[in-house]
């Protein structure tokens, strides 16, 4: 079985060797046909501490390394400046 795979933006950098990624899940409603969005955040691991808020990155997904934190970045797709969000 491989490893699940999500993208995401991150919304927050304030605490260490963690990130806050927010990622979106859109969707059809099965009985109104309406396209849905649903939205969840994650606790993100970053060792080295590389993401920006605002970056859009891949997490991949990892054994628990504490209660609410089991995802670890994998790479960063997309750069973007913090003054602009």
């Amino acid at each position: 079985m491989g490893l699940k795979e999500k993208f995401g933006i991150v919304v927050s950098t304030k605490m260490q060797k963690t990130i806050v990624v927010l990622v979106e899940n859109k969707f059809r409603h099965p009985r109104y046909a309406k396209t849905m969005v649903k939205t969840k955040r994650y606790l993100v691991h970053d060792e080295d501490n590389a993401a920006k808020l605002g970056d859009k990155i891949v997490i991949i997904q990892t054994r628990p390394l504490s209660k609410n934190k089991s995802w670890k970045l994998e790479r960063i797709l997309l750069n973007s400046n913090a003054e602009s969000i």
